[in-house]
């Protein structure tokens, strides 16, 4: 996700608490479980440097605060390192993005 522009930090989990699920929190991490319907849409928000394991193959778009979109296309099994960024998202494939996130705080 290399070029990608964060804004102010807005956080998914305020944005879209019925997508994203916290399953483990402590002073390094926060682990969210997230699944999106398809044709679900999720406001901007934005992630600091993360891990990403999916958990079902999935195919969503990602529209960054400059206006630059991105589909971005996940296998069952793929593991991804993202550095932060900000976006809107939609699920645009046929099936549920099922999604293990890491994020990494800030020391």
């Amino acid at each position: 996700m290399a070029g990608t522009t964060t804004i102010e930090r807005i956080d998914a989990l305020k944005v879209a608490p019925d997508l994203y699920k916290v399953l483990l929190e402590n002073n390094k991490v926060r682990v969210l479980e997230l699944r999106i319907k398809p044709g679900r849409k999720v406001e901007m928000h934005s992630h600091p440097s993360m891990l990403v394991y999916c958990l079902s193959d999935a195919k969503n778009r990602f529209t960054f605060p400059d206006g630059r979109i991105q589909d971005i296309q996940l296998k069952n099994g793929e593991v991804r390192w993202m550095e932060p960024f900000s976006h809107t998202g939609e699920n645009i494939g046929k099936t549920e993005t099922h999604l293990i996130l890491v994020e990494f705080k800030e020391r």
